[in-house]
């Protein structure tokens, strides 16, 4: 299977994880999506990343959607029991919520010019950000003996906290920080998968 990604992407990064984890064999493909490369746009008509394109033929698009078509087909990424598994789908929306405030404002900051730029935008999509930051941080989600989509979701949100917002969310999460080391001796992988320039 192909997955059109970028190494900055959180989304790009929950998926590659997973699919890392359940042994999922990818074959990553970089793309600029502001270029909008033929192969993202006649595969994922929104020209967006992820998308997967699987060896059947079919393109599969919007990080979530992959990962229930990785627990489809290799299981595990979702808890079997209703209650676990509700739990690990409001953390995966909410990191993945989170996720698009910050692209948000990364976009509103890089593609428009300063004198252009709308600064309540930016305030109201870090506000929301920061509230879901403070709910992670008083209550970070155990971690057992399995890995779930949810977890993949956080850790990415960390690792583009880290890439994009370096010394501004920081000091006031250090349970967010703890729970990202404890993450990675779980998945030792996730240094060279989080986002990433």
């Amino acid at each position: 299977m192909r997955l059109l990604c970028s190494s900055t992407s959180p989304f790009s990064s929950k998926v590659r994880m997973a699919a890392r984890h359940l042994g999922i064999k990818l074959e990553e493909i970089r793309v600029d999506t502001n270029a909008g490369p033929a192969l993202l746009v006649d595969n994922n008509p929104l020209g967006k990343i992820p998308t997967l394109l699987t060896d059947d033929g079919d393109a599969i698009f919007d990080s979530r959607a992959i990962m229930h078509y990785f627990d489809r087909q290799e299981g595990g990424l979702y808890p079997s029991k209703k209650g676990k598994r509700t739990e690990a789908e409001v953390l995966e929306a909410l990191c993945d919520g989170t996720m698009e405030c910050l692209l948000s404002i990364v976009y509103e900051r890089r593609l428009r010019e300063p004198e252009k730029q709308h600064q309540p935008w930016i305030d109201r999509q870090w506000t929301k950000a920061s509230r879901a930051l403070a709910h992670l941080d008083a209550e970070p989600p155990k971690i057992g003996k399995k890995l779930h989509a949810g977890h993949f979701a956080l850790a990415s949100l960390i690792g583009y906290l880290q890439l994009r917002f370096e010394g501004q969310w920081e000091a006031d999460h250090a349970e967010l920080i703890n729970w990202a080391s404890k993450f990675e001796k779980h998945f030792p992988d996730y240094p060279a998968m989080k986002p990433q320039a």
